[in-house]
């Protein structure tokens, strides 16, 4: 019998379950790889050996000839190794070296179910953003674009069903890595002008066939919730924005977020310590900046969310002008336990607006 987990396994476990599902990962790979850790430093490892499994069925699919099967099999490796890492900071550079396990398991999933996708990268103050492009399989072009957005510990190489909700709605996605998250993280530290990332990606997309750039949207989770509305706030080329479980002020509720938010928070942020981190993130606040967002905006959280503060997310509905306001008393953080609700919601709104 394996011994019980410590207290940061559990609050993985608690706050996150369903996100890992709604994301990707096999139920049964996340009881099995769970149940057998019981120290936070055990993480990293047990879900990496998971995930090697899932890329070995690909490897060996892919040389036999079942494409189909081997794009599947590194699509869950892809997300797999992406959960290893994603608030694991024990280790700085076997989280870098897992990080760009993901980013290569995506890429050969892509290069067999949608070979179409496009990697994009912005020069940024130095160091570069990088972001996939995807667009739906067929409709009528030029196509709208919608950035997706990440937060604190997600990642472009989590968003691949969430992506597809608005490519079936006739939408192209780009999912962007922008400062502290991903692959672009290893060189460019959080920071509040989040709009300079998504003007950088845009910048790098204006003229490709096929797209729309006076029909842009962007949709952001969790941080990525404050960070769309920041985008808005000073990149004219959105047109409408979402965000769901976002926080309106990252320093607001700093001591009741779980420990391990914390610990990723002053890692991405190059905080040198618990203090310096705070302080850092009360500059992610949307005081003095939602009011000037003129777009359309949706936000959306649930009411049991544990990370967030659902009364946090309502401060942003309620000071951005055109807002609409929509509140799940079932949903957990980012309504992740009912992906089903709340991904038609937002895709669906954001068809709209869009045109």
């Amino acid at each position: 019998m394996s011994e019980l987990p410590d207290a940061r396994v559990q609050a993985a476990i608690d706050n996150w379950a369903p996100r890992l599902i709604a994301n990707g990962v096999d139920f049964n790979d996340f009881s099995r790889t769970t149940s057998a850790i019981s120290r936070w430093d055990e993480w990293l490892d047990a879900w990496s050996a998971t995930a090697d499994v899932h890329h070995l069925l690909a490897v060996e699919a892919r040389d036999a000839g079942h494409l189909e099967s081997a794009g599947e099999a590194f699509l869950r490796a892809a997300v797999t190794y992406h959960f290893a890492k994603f608030v694991w900071v024990v280790d700085p550079e076997r989280n870098r070296r897992t990080t760009e396990a993901a980013v290569r398991a995506l890429y050969e999933a892509h290069a067999i179910l949608d070979p179409t996708a496009q990697r994009i990268e912005a020069a940024l103050d130095g160091g570069t953003v990088v972001a996939n492009l995807r667009r739906p399989p067929a409709g009528p072009e030029p196509l709208p674009l919608v950035v997706l957005i990440p937060g604190l510990d997600s990642t472009k190489e989590e968003f691949y069903l969430w992506e597809t909700v608005f490519l079936r709605r006739g939408m192209a996605t780009l999912s962007l890595d922008g400062p502290g998250q991903g692959e672009t993280g290893f060189r460019m530290s959080i920071r509040p002008d989040y709009e300079v990332a998504v003007a950088a990606i845009l910048d790098a997309v204006t003229g490709f066939d096929g797209l729309d750039l006076r029909r842009v949207g962007a949709a952001g989770v969790s941080l990525g919730g404050y960070y769309v509305v920041r985008a808005a706030a000073f990149e004219p080329r959105l047109k409408a924005v979402a965000g769901v479980s976002g926080p309106y002020d990252m320093s607001a509720n700093w001591e009741s977020i779980p420990s391990l938010t914390r610990e990723t928070f002053t890692h991405h942020s190059g905080a040198t310590d618990g203090a310096d981190a705070r302080g850092r993130a009360a500059k992610l606040s949307l005081a003095g900046v939602a009011d000037k967002v003129q777009q359309p905006c949706l936000v959306v959280t649930g009411k049991l969310d544990r990370v967030i503060p659902w009364e946090q997310t309502k401060r942003i509905a309620d000071e951005v002008p055109h807002s609409e306001w929509v509140l799940y008393g079932d949903g957990t953080h980012v309504c992740n336990n009912i992906p089903f609700k709340y991904r038609p919601l937002v895709a669906d709104w954001m068809r709209a607006r869009l045109g």
